[in-house]
């Protein structure tokens, strides 16, 4: 398996070309001493559901994954929460306002992104919304629809997390009923 920092070759400290695997984290230059781990990216995923049992789900407009089911969400910015993130994220790709959030559980994924492979770890929220009787799709999401619980089929989403996070999901609402 090549390193996942394969494409950087030179230090991006002092340029030197002595930059170096490390371990399986990180490299290291051999001329100034620079390490670069290469850590997940946070990113957020918001279930959102109305008073119907249903699901807002979203259509992807962009790759990776592109015209496959996702949920709105994101990569949480710097200097950010993963609860200002989400909030964010949600009214940037739905135009809905969170009004409250709990954070249940966290998925790692891979996430290719300008030809490099990300890693994340998705932080998956159940938010309830100002008002879900008018959204729009914006952003990278290019069609939202309310779908039941009942019929979401978790392998047409098209993130290994996202698809990992709905039937978790699911099947915990099951359990508790």
């Amino acid at each position: 398996m090549e390193h996942p920092l394969h494409l950087f070759r030179f230090c991006p400290c002092c340029g030197s070309d002595l930059f170096e695997v490390n371990n399986f984290k990180s490299k290291k230059c051999g001329s100034c001493g620079f390490e670069l781990y290469f850590n997940a990216q946070a990113a957020t995923v918001a279930l959102i559901t109305d008073s119907q049992d249903r699901l807002l789900v979203a259509r992807r407009a962009k790759e990776p994954a592109k015209g496959t089911l996702d949920l709105p969400g994101g990569f949480v910015d710097s200097f950010e929460t993963g609860e200002e993130g989400v909030s964010r994220e949600v009214l940037e790709e739905t135009g809905l306002k969170v009004t409250s959030l709990q954070y249940l559980f966290s998925l790692p994924n891979k996430y290719i992104y300008s030809g490099f492979e990300e890693h994340t770890l998705d932080l998956f929220y159940r938010c309830e919304v100002e008002d879900d009787t008018i959204v729009t799709a914006h952003d990278d999401v290019c069609e939202l629809q309310w779908l039941p619980l009942s019929e979401i089929n978790p392998q047409e989403f098209g993130l290994q997390s996202i698809r990992n996070g709905v039937t978790k999901f699911i099947d915990e609402i099951k359990k508790n009923r």
